[in-house]
């Protein structure tokens, strides 16, 4: 329905635009020579009619394909200015502006030009407010250095004044938004580091990644379906927690597919940092200049500090990759690779950390078994009579 009076109302656009040419061509007189030239007289009144049907079935026809263009300079559009910085945008609104009213005053210099008088002045007007627009974004600080009395418009305040702003306050004011991305809420460990209140500000969830997350419970792989659900049973509970605020991004991004993708631009628009623990999507971010939550880092960083030299009891789980290794795994999961404990698989033993390896995946222990030192009568009964 709507489709069909936009295409009504262009075809009466085209129509008017019809009469306006044979007004034009009235006013210079062009149907009368015509008329001469022929020999045939040509009534005005028809001119009118016939350059308003042929221009409304011209605009009839064209009609689809100016809705799509129009539609599609919208949402290009729209893409490059939900990008722009708030600042950029109040700087070229103004430079528009500015180039709108100066070409308001050549307007009327070229009233009196026959025929191309009123395009020259849409030429002159479109000119000049694009010159206005590259200027007023390019030369934004010293614009907006003009309107400082605005306090939403002055630059951000230094971490002392905010300091002595913030004394006296009750109220906690959330420093930004953290956009959630699909791995880390189905990795469910989001919900225990929200529990301790490490995390503040707003977690947000954007309205694709809730789609993801459907598409995912719905799915008809079983694993990929628990995976899902364990998602939306994880933001459930996130949701009633009361130690950080949640909320929801409805807006989507049309002219993007991935949803990687969306949430790299999301958090671009916002200036917020994406909460993750996927490796590839933490690159791609840290590529465009974005900062990065990794879960994995932060899960690497608070585990134990180990040294070289350090004793450890641990359970021999297997064999390892190399001749007369075994594998055990602390409780956090970190590996430990026994150089020499093959023999001791299915038993607990004591053994001594000779190197420690931190890499992307994780921190990994080299160790050794600990020897049992074998002392003689004299040495054994010295350190009895020391302890008397």
């Amino acid at each position: 329905m709507i489709r069909r009076i936009i295409r009504g109302i262009i075809t009466l656009l085209f129509g008017a635009a019809g009469l306006f040419l044979d007004n034009m061509l009235i006013k210079i007189k062009a149907f009368a020579r015509l008329s001469e030239s022929i020999g045939l007289p040509i009534s005005l009144f028809w001119t009118y009619i016939i350059s308003f049907i042929l221009f409304a079935i011209i605009g009839f026809l064209v009609a689809p394909v100016c809705m799509k263009v129009f539609l599609g300079l919208v949402k290009w559009l729209e893409s490059r200015l939900t990008r722009m910085p708030t600042h950029e945008l109040i700087g070229g609104a103004l430079g528009v502006i500015s180039g709108l009213l100066i070409a308001s005053l050549f307007s009327s210099s070229f009233s009196d030009v026959p025929f191309i008088g009123p395009v020259l002045s849409v030429l002159i007007s479109i000119f000049l407010g694009y010159v206005g627009l590259i200027i007023g974004v390019k030369r934004k600080d010293d614009i907006l250095g003009f309107f400082n009395f605005i306090p939403k418009l002055k630059g951000e305040k230094s971490d002392k004044d905010k300091g002595r702003e913030g004394k006296g306050r009750d109220k906690r004011i959330p420093s930004s938004y953290k956009v959630l991305d699909t791995s880390v809420i189905i990795d469910g460990r989001i919900a225990d580091i929200v529990k301790t209140g490490f995390l503040d500000g707003i977690l947000l969830i954007p309205g694709f990644v809730l789609e993801e997350l459907r598409h995912i419970a719905d799915s008809s792989d079983m694993l990929k379906r628990n995976r899902g659900r364990r998602g939306l049973d994880i933001l459930n509970q996130i949701s009633k927690e009361a130690f950080i605020e949640v909320e929801i991004y409805e807006k989507d991004f049309e002219d993007i597919a991935e949803v990687d993708s969306k949430l790299v631009r999301l958090a671009n628009v916002l200036g917020a940092p994406i909460l993750t623990n996927d490796y590839n999507l933490n690159k791609v971010a840290e590529l465009q200049g974005i900062k990065v939550l990794n879960i994995n880092e932060l899960a690497n960083a608070v585990k134990p500090v180990v040294l070289p030299g350090e004793e450890m009891y641990v359970q021999v789980m297997k064999e390892g990759k190399e001749a007369g290794q075994g594998v055990a795994y602390l409780d956090d999961g970190t590996m430990v690779v026994i150089d020499g404990g093959r023999r001791y698989i299915g038993q607990h033993t004591t053994v001594l950390v000779t190197t420690v390896l931190q890499t992307a995946a994780g921190r990994m222990i080299f160790a050794k078994p600990k020897g049992v030192l074998e002392k003689s009568p004299e040495e054994f009964s010295h350190e009895v009579n020391a302890f008397g």
